[in-house]
């Protein structure tokens, strides 16, 4: 049975294998280095302090990334659940005692005429320990363990999920942010402009220079102007109440949160994107795919685990005496152990059905983590092309508003001179207020390429490694309602849940087992 209890029914996952391309396809470009791996603190690469101090604030205080934190520490308890099967599966401490009154009706009692003593009562007194214990035969609890210390590895990969994704999601609406308080500069000084024009125009058509028809023009571009403000300051204040939100504070003034009007974030001049294989390493979505992936190949043996009979070593010992003070003595000791097998031979269907969809579950989350892999790669080259061809784009939008700022005066200089209709001033206007609010717009895009190509690349988790998943007074309290034990340790449980996963497949289970009682 010792020799038995070494086989592991089922399948030895031997890891999850998804097509990746060799290099980037922009991987030649001197503003990608491939030659390294995302930069952990990849924020602090727009040098912008404001955006630094969000990032670390949403850190310490989103609900939703606490909320992740607490599923890991669901996932340790159930895996100390996983574990407790490996041991006498029922210890029981009994103490009864029962009285019981006898009918002189029943036959027996009738021919016999009473009890011993002449009574019809019996009095019954019990100490006892009872224990069953399934041995393991076949690996189900140690495929189940198996299970437990892939699905602890996914929710910690899931936690790191919504880390990377709350940091890019703080940055892509701060740009948001800084790009509408550009958007609405760039029209508060084209008012300026057009009131200007406004006022020349209504000045000539007094003096008889021009008809109405220049002032109605004027004052028509200049209210379409104005009217563009109050749609970009309800987008602003919308940003501003989500960057609140995504801080875990109520909404605030948007002074207290970012500080005075700035400039849009500017992009890196170059990133660094390694290569498309570290993906797998890198991502955490891919990481907790492959670790759904891997909890589901042990669920395999243990569902077939159940086609093989089991066997149980079930044990009694305990004190039974008729009388509390006879119940201490030698002679009222009383035992019993042997084995028990159980073959569910009858419920092979059901069984085999079950096995079944065990594996054809587990085929498929191969395939969704292969989907995962290319979507990855996809999310990259997508975000690879933005930031590229935005910068080049920028450029050319730099020089076009140059050149409509120039159009624009000289346009005035020619209607004050009587030398140009107003139609040209109007023109050169609604130009120059459109390619300086699509400058500010792809300027504003070009950062937010740099936020999704990091986003894409799994950068971030990183500074996780020695902080708490959860916050401290959130523990307090936790502790104060339930005994955790070590589970809720200050001894950085997630850098030692990483280190874990690096052993080999062979010895994973005893390294997690001794691993364990730290929690």
């Amino acid at each position: 049975m010792l020799l038995a209890a070494g086989c592991m029914v089922g399948p030895h996952y031997r890891g999850a294998g998804a097509p990746t391309a060799p290099e980037w396809l922009d991987a030649a470009d001197p503003r990608l280095r491939s030659d390294a791996p995302a930069d952990p603190r990849w924020w602090t690469a727009f040098g912008d302090p404001v955006l630094t101090r969000l990032v670390d604030d949403a850190r310490a205080r989103n609900p939703t990334l606490e909320s992740a934190g607490l599923r890991v520490v669901q996932a340790l308890a159930r895996r100390g659940i996983a574990i407790g099967n490996l041991y006498p599966q029922q210890q029981e401490a009994t103490a009864a005692y029962t009285h019981t009154i006898f009918s002189l009706n029943t036959p027996t009692l009738a021919s016999a005429g009473s009890l011993a003593g002449g009574s019809r009562a019996l009095d019954n007194w019990q100490l006892g320990f009872d224990t069953a214990w399934e041995v393991d035969l076949w690996g189900r609890f140690r495929r189940g363990i198996e299970a437990s210390d892939a699905d602890l590895l996914a929710s910690l990969a899931t936690y790191d999920d919504v880390l990377v994704s709350l940091e890019a999601q703080i940055a892509s609406t701060y740009i948001q942010e800084r790009v509408l308080e550009a958007r609405l500069a760039i029209a508060h000084d084209n008012v300026v402009t057009q009131r200007d024009s406004l006022d020349i125009a209504q000045v000539r058509f007094e003096a008889g220079g021009t008809s109405d028809l220049d002032v109605q023009q004027a004052l028509t571009l200049l209210r379409d102007t104005q009217a563009t403000i109050p749609a970009l300051e309800a987008q602003r204040r919308q940003a501003t109440d989500l960057l609140s939100a995504l801080v875990g504070l109520p909404p605030q003034q948007i002074g207290s949160l970012v500080g005075d009007p700035g400039r849009v974030p500017d992009p890196p001049a170059t990133v660094a994107v390694g290569i498309p294989a570290d993906l797998i390493a890198r991502r955490p979505d891919v990481r907790a795919a492959e670790r759904a992936a891997a909890a589901q190949s042990a669920r395999i043996g243990v569902a077939f685990a159940d086609l093989l009979p089991r066997v149980d070593l079930v044990g009694t010992v305990g004190l039974s005496a008729d009388d509390a003070a006879r119940l201490l003595e030698g002679r009222s000791f009383t035992a019993s152990a042997g084995p028990q097998v159980e073959w569910p031979v009858l419920n092979y269907g059901r069984i085999i059905n079950n096995v079944r969809l065990q594996d054809a579950t587990f085929q498929q989350l191969l395939a969704d983590f292969t989907a995962t892999v290319l979507r990855a790669q996809q999310e990259v080259e997508d975000a690879l092309a933005g930031y590229l061809n935005g910068l080049v784009q920028v450029g050319r939008l730099e020089d076009s508003v140059v050149a409509a700022s120039r159009a624009v005066d000289l346009s005035m200089i020619q209607y004050r001179q009587g030398a140009a209709d107003y139609t040209r001033v109007l023109n050169s206007q609604q130009q120059l207020l459109r390619e300086a609010d699509l400058l500010a717009q792809t300027r504003g895009g070009v950062a937010q390429s740099v936020v999704s190509l990091y986003r894409a690349l799994g950068g971030g988790w990183e500074v996780r490694n020695g902080q708490d998943l959860i916050h401290p007074e959130t523990v307090r309290t936790m502790r104060a309602r339930t005994w955790y034990g070590s589970i809720l340790a200050d001894d950085r449980p997630a850098k030692d849940i990483d280190e874990a996963q690096h052993g080999t497949e062979g010895s994973r289970f005893w390294k997690w087992r001794f691993w364990w009682p730290r929690w």
